[in-house]
């Protein structure tokens, strides 16, 4: 049986983050692997992020490289094949 490699999926965040940490619920609960980001800690990752998207706001998700901006469920959903 062969299983799909899943997309790689970065987000960046911050700890106080409501929707972040929202985001990153929904990640374990579907067992999505994710890398978190800290801006608040990491200063080129911020920029990095600003750079990609023009936002400053967090969470920003990246799904193979193609930013998400906010917890955009239906969004992830598509970008990720995930069937509610």
């Amino acid at each position: 049986m062969q299983t799909a490699t899943q997309p790689k999926v970065i987000i960046f965040t911050t700890p106080t983050c409501s929707f972040c940490n929202a985001a990153k619920r929904y990640f374990r609960e579907k067992n999505i692997k994710f890398t978190e980001v800290d801006v608040s800690r990491d200063q080129k990752a911020a920029q990095d992020m600003v750079r990609r998207t023009g936002q400053m706001g967090v969470p920003v998700i990246l799904i193979n490289n193609r930013p998400i901006v906010g917890f955009d469920r239906p969004k992830i959903n598509a970008m990720l094949n995930i069937k509610n």
